[in-house]
């Protein structure tokens, strides 16, 4: 503890948080913590409101954001120790500061501007406030508009894009929803947005933050993920735009076949290029230890060697494009749909489905993403590891915006996407996989959430801003609808009293996730037989998924006998995981941060429950969140505008802050928060003013 303490002192010593000049200069403004910790930002100009979101973002989420700044720069383990070793590997050997470096220089200096008065506002609470943050955080100030530049691009690049894990042979996870209602779809005549994420509830580079940008000529509120200086998610009351993960193959990882010290490429043995590169390393007693990195490229880019003996090379689409931050800036301050349009052609930002809606009856789902061409191959072929000793595999182009699949204003009147394959972006389809390379995307298997949400929005012929929200919360397992029915015929013929009990238990059950539902942990401990530990399966249904039939499949029992078995099965674990088979759900799914606790609703989504949440493993008879709903918002763009939302998990993360839990009750209770839009309704729930 005398070390950490000792960063505070050296760190002030060493006039590590005096603002840098440009500071003093900055724009003046103001910043409106409400009473859900959110900032609303008003400076009279862009860059005074980058420098009060930086502010902000030290304030609510500092620690977070700072040890996320660090890691980008590659000296982690220089300043929290040995655990960051491989991050800092990561980050090295792909050369994200090195690059960031670059690409903030070639942005345009009104946008390097922007991202130094981020970095100024978040040395401003620092200087301000060293007590509270933690002191090991201490050392990484000041912060500098490359170090935003860094973040950005190591989150987009190398944990979307080009994640540590797949290269050396591990999974990531993530997932979202998103609607978009055209007037003709409306009740209201109308049109309405859905943003809706789902991410790990730990904190990490992949929380969420709530805030309110507002400056001349332009307004943005939404969520972004801690330590971006724009917003991701964004909303105002002409328009807004949300994202889901899409998986588009940005990056290509390359086997390399070893010889001579090389690589074989095209018949002849290539040399690497080599280069020596340090790294820090702070030791239990707080000095610095130093190992020298040996790093390899080959002709497709950074080499690694692999646990399982294998050597990888990674190429990673989109390095020549340092905008995305700008883009985001951009798409939010469009004042027509042919502009956003053309900020959405720049092609900057590397991945993810966007989904779009505006006030004037525009909406629009993109298969976003900067994707290599390649002369063949589908998506397997190009998301395993590909032969790198031709040159045949060897990518140099990436398809332009004009070749992305699309949907504008389609005649069913709505876009939806729950992470799944673009083709039924809309239903009935607008477009199809068939028109398209067999690389850009699988065609299908479709998930039981996003068959779930086209019904949602499909089904209705028109839909109010009420029902809106009240079909964001469903909590109807839509697998229950394709294969309960059987199930309980099936157990109805079984003169075992332990499958009659089961079966009672769910033909009561409501089939829905909510605390009260008394059959949602038997189903889903069936469920995990039935389709696997993911519930992806469908190989013990009677008819498989079928793109002919997209939203409707799959559906009945392959093996009634062995449906029951697995019913036997279910009860027996429920009853020793659970102490009864109809426990309530929400007794055992608990929303639990610090000191609050309260029942849970929502289920996997892989089920077939819009409503997401997935559960940790039991302890102690109860279990918490690890991923699931985060930022909610729906918008219905009517004048004024509605707009409802949550963040589930509070808006910051410091310890000790009462925003960490806060908004926890209304998700227990399915309520939404209305959201303060304007300057006159957030002046009504003012907690703290920062004048700047």
């Amino acid at each position: 503890m005398g070390i950490l303490k000792s960063f505070t002192a050296a760190a002030l010593a060493a006039g590590l948080f005096a603002a840098p000049a440009a500071a003093s200069a900055a724009p003046r403004g103001e910043i409106l913590f409400d009473s859900y910790g959110v900032p609303h930002i008003y400076g009279k100009d862009e860059a005074s409101v980058f420098y009060g979101f930086g502010y902000a973002t030290a304030k609510n989420h500092g620690d977070v954001v700072v040890k996320l700044y660090g890691q980008a720069r590659g000296r982690a383990a220089e300043y929290w120790g040995p655990a960051e070793i491989e991050s800092d590997k990561w980050v090295i050997a792909n050369g994200v500061y090195e690059r960031a470096k670059a690409w903030y220089a070639q942005e345009p200096a009104s946008f390097r501007a922007k991202l130094d008065a981020f970095a100024e506002g978040m040395n401003a609470y620092a200087k301000a406030h060293p007590d509270k943050l933690d002191p090991s955080m201490l050392q990484v100030f000041p912060i500098t508009g490359v170090d935003v530049m860094a973040h950005g691009h190591r989150l987009m690049n190398y944990v979307y894009v080009a994640p540590q894990g797949r290269t050396m042979d591990a999974n990531a996870d993530a997932g979202s929803n998103a609607w978009a209602v055209m007037p003709k779809k409306s009740a209201s005549g109308k049109t309405m947005l859905l943003a809706n994420p789902h991410l790990p509830w730990a904190p990490s580079q992949l929380t969420y933050f709530e805030a309110d940008l507002n400056g001349p000529g332009f307004k943005m509120y939404g969520a972004t993920q801690v330590g971006l200086p724009v917003l991701r998610f964004a909303f105002n009351d002409r328009m807004g735009f949300t994202n889901t993960v899409n998986g588009v193959l940005g990056a290509t990882n390359y086997e390399l076949k070893l010889a001579d010290g090389g690589y074989l490429f095209d018949g002849k043995v290539r040399p690497f290029e080599t280069r020596t590169a340090s790294l820090k390393v702070r030791q239990p007693d707080g000095t610095l230890a130093t190992q020298t990195l040996e790093l390899r490229s080959s002709i497709h880019g950074p080499v690694f060697a692999r646990a399982d003996g294998k050597t990888v090379a990674v190429k990673v689409a989109g390095l020549d494009r340092p905008g995305g931050l700008r883009q985001y800036w951009d798409m939010g301050k469009s004042k027509s749909f042919a502009e956003y349009q053309a900020v959405m052609k720049r092609l900057q930002v590397p991945s993810f489905n966007i989904v779009y809606g505006d006030k004037e009856g525009h909406v629009q789902y993109l298969y976003n993403g900067i994707l290599p061409k390649h002369p063949d191959g589908n998506v397997a072929k190009w998301a395993g590891l590909v032969p790198g000793d031709t040159s045949a595999t060897l990518w140099t182009e990436t398809h332009p915006y004009e070749d992305l699949p699309k949907v504008i204003d389609p005649p069913s009147g709505y876009v939806q996407n729950s992470n799944d394959p673009p083709w039924v972006s809309t239903w009935p389809q607008a477009i199809h996989a068939k028109d398209y390379p067999a690389y850009m995307a699988n065609n299908g298997p479709m998930s039981l959430r996003a068959q779930h949400s086209s019904h949602l929005m499909a089904d209705p012929p028109k839909i109010t801003f009420d029902d809106f929200v009240a079909r964001k919360l469903s909590d109807h397992v839509l697998m229950t609808d394709r294969v309960l029915d059987e199930l309980l015929a099936a157990a109805a013929q079984s003169s075992d009293p332990e499958v009659l009990e089961a079966a009672a238990v769910l033909k009561a059950w409501d089939r829905t996730v909510t605390a009260e539902a008394k059959g949602a942990l038997l189903f889903e401990a069936w469920a995990r037989k039935f389709a696997g530990p993911t519930y992806i399966s469908d190989a013990n249904y009677r008819v498989r998924w079928d793109p002919e039939k997209p939203i409707d499949t799959p559906y009945g029992l392959k093996d009634p006998a062995q449906a029951v078995a697995m019913l036997k099965a279910a009860a027996q674990e429920a009853k020793t995981s659970y102490g009864a088979i109809d426990r309530p759900f929400g007794e055992v799914s608990r929303f639990a941060l610090g000191k609050v606790d309260l029942p849970g609703s929502g289920g996997f989504g892989n089920t077939g429950v819009f409503h997401v949440m997935t559960w940790s493993p039991l302890k102690d008879g109860k279990r918490t969140p690890v991923h699931g709903e985060t930022w909610m918002s729906m918008v219905e763009f009517s004048t004024p505008i509605k707009a409802v939302g949550l963040m589930s998990y509070g808006n910051s993360t410091q310890p000790g802050s009462p925003h960490r839990s806060d908004q926890l009750e209304h998700l227990s209770k399915k309520t939404f928060r209305t959201l303060w839009t304007t300057r006159a309704e957030v002046e009504k729930h003012v907690e703290e003013r920062v004048a700047y």
